[in-house]
Order: structure tokens, then sequence, then C-alpha cells
């Protein structure tokens, strides 16, 4: 919504906003750089003006856990490290795991917390962490209140069919409705945590009732069981009665590898927990409508 003049017309007698609007997805090329700043960033300072216009001082905000960059990671002799971008010559020959930022061994995915440092890796990701500064300097100054949700791989019925800017669960899906095989991008391995939509709404409607006036408080939505994007493929195919997926090899430079959330904080705070386990979200949207 980056137009002013329908927020005005819309926002009058309007107690919260929760702002879910967004171009997602990672992208083609650097050409998407301008509508991801558009819609994302002047989007959402559009919105943020019109709410202190109107006097509405509370905000949900849709973000994600791009805004971490590559996941946390244990290293043997190191601790805990956050490793930067993977090597493309790595990549190039298969070797997709994230080495230790010190020594250079390998690592294992441990789950990431909200105080993690931000280090968004792609348009979206960057333009989801301005969506967080600009909500936060608009609560400073109007005594607001923002929950940033920052979903993890959501997915459910009504996700959107066969474009590149869609998450992967709904890619595979589309593929499968047509008769094709997922393609799996690198061997498979990479971990994320899959949550369904129905969770997600149960989040933001207990984000509502949270929230401090002048501040941001973010929260990791997730269900905090991750499992493979090849295990979620491989569910998907299953339920559907094939094709099986086809895992390529391919790479994207934006992409990272692990992201493991720990729910901790929705819980204690939101009083959030997922419901719904990856078995029987996985077994609904095998065979629920798109969008």
């Amino acid at each position: 919504m980056r137009d002013a003049d329908a927020l005005d017309r819309m926002l009058p007698d309007v107690d919260a906003v929760v702002h879910q609007a967004a171009k997602v997805g990672l992208g083609v090329d650097v050409a998407d750089l301008p509508d991801y700043a558009s819609v994302n960033v002047y989007g959402t300072a559009v919105l943020l003006a019109a709410m202190a216009r109107h006097g509405i001082d509370r905000l949900v905000l849709a973000s994600s856990m791009v805004v971490y960059g590559e996941g946390a990671y244990g290293c043997t002799e190191h601790g805990e490290v956050r490793p930067g971008a993977r090597a493309e010559a790595d990549l190039a020959r298969g070797y997709f795991e994230p080495r230790c930022p010190h020594c250079g061994a390998g690592v294992r995915p441990i789950s990431i917390g909200e105080d993690a440092p931000l280090d968004p890796r792609n348009a979206y990701a960057t333009t989801k962490l301005a969506q967080e500064h600009l909500a936060g300097n608009w609560a400073r100054e109007t005594g607001g209140s923002v929950v940033a949700l920052r979903y993890h791989n959501v997915y459910g019925p009504r996700m959107p069919r066969d474009t590149p800017y869609s998450g992967v669960a709904a890619i595979f899906r589309s593929a499968l409705e047509a008769g094709r095989a997922p393609r799996v991008f690198e061997d498979g391995g990479q971990r994320r945590d899959f949550v369904h939509v129905r969770d997600v709404a149960e989040a933001n409607v207990a984000a509502l009732e949270v929230g401090r006036s002048g501040t941001l408080s973010a929260f990791n939505i997730a269900s905090g069981e991750p499992h493979t994007v090849g295990e979620m493929a491989e569910a998907l195919a299953t339920q559907r009665g094939g094709p099986a997926p086809v895992t390529t090899g391919e790479y994207r430079l934006g992409d990272v590898r692990h992201i493991v959330a720990s729910p901790y904080l929705a819980e204690k705070e939101l009083g959030f927990q997922a419901r719904i386990a990856f078995a029987e979200g996985m077994r609904e949207f095998a065979t629920a409508p798109l969008g």
C-alpha cells in the first residue's frame, strides 16, 4: 500500500495495524532491486506516516528470518560463530556447508535467537530489515509499539503458484500439481523451520495483546522442529504420489545454508506455540488449493 490518500480513507477508527504486505521471495536478479525497495521500504514508510497522522499506536509487522542471514553455528575450537557468505568456489564444487570464519573448519547449525546479529544477504532480506528499522523509528517518535514477527518458512493453503517470488514450499507444490518433479537445489540438506500459516495467524493475534510503548520487540515465529528442504520435498511428493524430487546441485548466491530458530521468546512473551506438526501440515498442504 503506497497510496497515502487511500490509507487516509481506510485508517480512521482503526486501533491497530497488522502489516503483512510485501514483495517476497529471493527475486530473480538485480533488476528487482527498485521494486523491492519501493514496495517494502517506501510502502512501509507511507503506512507509518499515515498511522502517525491518525494516532494509531499499535503495529504488528510481518518480518522474516531472512534478516539474520546465515543462522548460528558451533565450531569445535571457537564455540558459537556466525559464518560469512559461502564462497562461490565451494558452491561450484558441491561443498555447501559454511565454514568457521576463524579456522575454516566445518561447523554445526544451532538455534538462533532474536538477539543474534542481523546480516541480510539479498534484496528481500535487506528490505525486511529496513521495515524493522523504520517501524522502530516510528515507535520512538510517536510512543507507539511494534511487534515484529520474524516468520520462518511459512506454508499452507492459498500460497501463490508458479512464481519465482514464492517460498520453496509453494514452488515444490506447484511443480507437483503440474506433474513435474520438485527441483531441490544444492544437496537438499539445507535446514529450515517450516511453520503452518494457521499457526502464523495465531501468532499475529497474540502479538496484538503485547508491545511496549516507544519500542520494537522481535520474535521468531517457528515450530522449533527443523527439517531439511529435501525432507519437505519428499514429504509433499509422497503425499501426492509423485513424481519424486530431483536434487540438482544448483545454487543461488543469495541463499543461506541453515537457519534453525529458537521459539523460546515467542512462547515466553506471546504465549505462542506452533501446534501443527510437520507431517500433519505437509499432508494437508500436498493437496490444498493454491492461490
